[in-house]
């Protein structure tokens, strides 16, 4: 941020006002671009593949999509509004050295809290049942069936801030404004999941069985697929198509019905006419994001041209999904725990890491021109 305190470090968000869009919606004509690329972006994967790996497979094949995958996923709308609502504060009351490192410890709190939230939500807290792959009967495991709670809080999140803009409440003080945000998007998501979605109750759990209109592991693959989306216009093409539309109101209509439009589209011919299964589209669809966060966020600046940049992403999309599923053989895990450790190891490791590193750590320690990353600060 902007303003600084005495020592150097940004005042807390509460005393400034954010931008009228967030920096990723940004034309790409008031954007500046790395100059250092693609050696940042490499000296990146120094810090991002090691966190990866820590998070896919710390805590086993299974373990770690089944005991990490949910406190992952329910940190992301904390992620989302630290990174650009608050603009890393109250990391940035510390030495550039600390401050990523304070912020994903605060996330890391956070989204133990919302875990155990959406546990509740799902039958009871069971605080054994949080860290525990196999907690066996009468417990609480929150993987599958908080999945689809913390899969929406997120997409709502993104599409609040990115693709609505953050409209209106970015007016406010980003202390307020980015709490706001994230309220609303668990107040919808929290309806949304005990209203549409159908969750089925694993033998012997004390999971509340719920009759919805669409099984948690379809809404999960069409979020995704949204994310998909989200990622693809905003952090691939910076904003476009719709950064060329003038019109505030015509803008965010044209981008919501074609990022939410294009997620159930694709997810329709994914399923219907390449019968894919649900948990497949996921990881393939996991792979795309974390492929678009890599060529987008990591690398970003290094490829102007948009062609090319879909072109690389989708390349690495390939080459991740052959890779990951690959190692997943190597556990000797079955198809469908392959699919769920694969969307695990993209969407809640190596995206999340990628995120951490840029938007949270700000590429710490390696050199970086301020302007050049989304919502940089000056060093």
């Amino acid at each position: 941020m902007s303003d600084t305190g005495p020592a150097g470090s940004a005042l807390p968000a509460g005393r400034s006002r954010l931008p009228e869009r967030p920096p990723l919606s940004q034309p790409r004509s008031t954007v500046s671009r790395s100059s250092q690329q693609p050696a940042l972006g490499l000296l990146g994967l120094l810090l991002v593949v090691p966190i990866a790996v820590l998070l896919a497979v710390g805590a086993g094949g299974n373990g770690s999509a089944r005991v990490l995958g949910p406190v992952v996923t329910f940190s992301l709308p904390l992620v989302v509004m630290v990174a650009f609502w608050w603009e890393d504060w109250p990391g940035t009351r510390l030495r550039s050295s600390w401050a990523g490192w304070a912020d994903t410890v605060l996330i890391v709190a956070g989204a133990i809290v919302l875990t155990a939230v959406g546990q509740t939500l799902a039958g009871r807290l069971d605080p054994v049942a949080l860290f525990d792959a196999s907690p066996g009967p009468g417990h609480v495991p929150t993987f599958p069936a908080t999945m689809p709670l913390a899969g929406l809080a997120f997409v709502l999140m993104l599409e609040i801030t990115l693709v609505g803009e953050g409209w209106p409440l970015r007016r406010l003080p980003p202390l307020v404004g980015g709490p706001i945000a994230l309220g609303i998007s668990w107040a919808i998501a929290i309806a949304g999941y005990l209203t549409v979605v159908r969750v089925e109750s694993p033998a012997g759990s004390d999971v509340i069985a719920r009759d919805g209109p669409v099984p948690g592991a379809v809404l999960g693959a069409v979020l995704v697929l949204i994310g998909a989306w989200q990622v693809l216009c905003y952090v691939v093409w910076s904003g476009w198509p719709f950064v060329t539309v003038v019109s505030r109101a015509v803008r965010l209509t044209i981008a919501h019905v074609t990022v939410i439009g294009g997620g159930i589209v694709s997810y329709l011919i994914l399923r219907e006419l390449l019968e894919l299964t649900p948990s497949r589209i996921a990881a393939l669809s996991g792979c795309f994001i974390a492929a678009g966060l890599l060529s987008g966020m990591l690398f970003e600046g290094w490829l102007s041209n948009r062609a090319a940049a879909l072109v690389v992403t989708l390349a690495l999309t390939a080459v991740l999904a052959v890779a990951l599923q690959a190692t997943a053989g190597a556990m000797q895990l079955t198809h469908s725990a392959a699919d769920e450790w694969v969307g695990h190891a993209t969407l809640n490791a190596l995206a999340v890491s990628t995120i951490l590193h840029v938007a949270i750590g700000r590429r710490w320690p390696f050199q970086l021109i301020s302007v050049d990353s989304p919502g940089a600060r000056p060093r």
